[in-house]
């Protein structure tokens, strides 16, 4: 019989493949999957494999592939239940039992409408033996983007900021300011590659003109789709967002035509560019996510300005938040933070402290009822 703390620490094997794609399996989660065999010589990992980018082939069937024989008889760990629907794949239920796997031990439920227990239903109706919710928590926080937006029909949002000792977040007139130290920019870069959309405000993007890309080597293909709030199409053609839409895509987010000639050539002069524009009222933040979750956007970093930030906070669409407090003072001239570590908004509790070199990072949730 197989303990509790075993089923553990397999799972947990299967949590760490998972995180290596987030973000990079398109509209499908990243998913882990590890195929473990005890031959009265102690349990041995005979199969692994995480969701390849893009989305396919799907976990379960790659570690499959790679145990060969060493399936049968075997138990799976899957971080989320196997799919039971045809779709460009045939289910992964099926191939777990043609492989004829003993057990499946599956950390999270899938909410999709199309699983949403058939999977473990095929399994069982197999003879094969079903385990559920162990690990659940963790994977349900490293599947949280997916989960949100198959229960919620929206990305999960992260709001970052890096606000200076004195509670601000950049000086007036003077673009981007440097609050924070290498090591936290290094973490932000690697958050980027994990997520699949960014976003701005247009005041951030003609600031600052980013490039609000995944820059740490061995990274920048995992680069997120870039999106700007932009009612009147006032993106600068030479910005850099721009001069990179072909390389790393770009969305601006504007409001609906005012007919007039100029917004029209703004648009046109845009979309010549490799820019997409869409038509979604910038003021309803919950609209665009919306429509993001039908494009299979299932998580969203929001990096800025204080305008954008209070937008989403005041809508309610913040899941967490991550404040870097860096020790510089940018003085009067600063432009104030939405929030900082002693102004955070009711329903936030504080998750934990990290730190980068001379900087916090304190992470917060927001702890929604039932």
């Amino acid at each position: 019989m197989v303990d509790r703390a075993e089923d553990e620490r397999f799972m947990a094997e299967a949590l760490l493949l998972a995180h290596r794609n987030l973000g990079a399996t398109g509209s499908n989660p990243s998913v882990g999957c590890v195929i473990v065999r005890d031959d009265g010589d102690g349990p041995k990992i005979v199969g692994s494999a995480v969701t390849a980018p893009g989305g396919r082939p799907h976990a379960e069937t790659q570690a499959l592939a790679n145990a060969g024989e060493a399936a049968r008889g075997a138990t799976a760990y899957v971080t989320l239940e196997p799919c039971s629907h045809h779709g460009k794949t045939p289910p992964c239920a099926d191939a777990l039992i043609a492989a004829g796997v003993a057990r499946v031990v599956v950390a999270v439920t899938d909410p999709d409408e199309r699983v949403a227990g058939r999977g473990l239903e095929m399994l069982r109706e197999a003879g094969i033996e079903v385990v559920t919710g162990v690990l659940e928590e963790e994977g349900e926080r490293e599947l949280e983007g997916y989960l949100m937006r198959k229960r919620n029909n929206r990305p999960y949002v992260i709001l970052k900021l890096a606000v200076s000792v004195d509670g601000m977040i950049g000086v007036k007139g003077q673009g981007q300011v440097p609050i924070t130290g290498t090591q936290a920019r290094e973490f932000v870069h690697r958050l980027r590659a994990e997520t699949d959309a960014i976003l701005v405000g247009i005041g951030t993007a003609i600031a600052d003109n980013p490039e609000l890309t995944a820059r740490l080597p061995g990274l920048e293909h995992r680069s997120p789709l870039r999106i700007v709030i932009d009612g009147d199409l006032d993106l600068p053609l030479i910005s850099n967002l721009v001069q990179t839409a072909r390389t790393v895509p770009v969305l601006v987010v504007t409001a609906q035509s005012d007919g007039s000639v100029a917004f029209s050539g703004r648009r046109e002069a845009l979309e010549s560019a490799g820019i997409e524009v869409v038509v979604c009222d910038p003021a309803q933040p919950g609209d665009l996510l919306a429509a993001l979750a039908t494009r299979g956007i299932s998580s969203l970093l929001v990096e800025g300005g204080a305008r954008t930030a209070q937008m989403f906070l005041n809508a309610g669409l913040i899941d967490r938040i991550l404040l870097f407090t860096g020790p510089a003072t940018l003085g009067e001239e600063g432009v104030p933070s939405p929030l900082d570590r002693n102004l955070i908004p009711v329903g936030f509790v504080h998750r934990r402290t990290d730190t980068f070199g001379d900087d916090l990072l304190d992470t917060y949730e927001y702890e929604r009822t039932p």
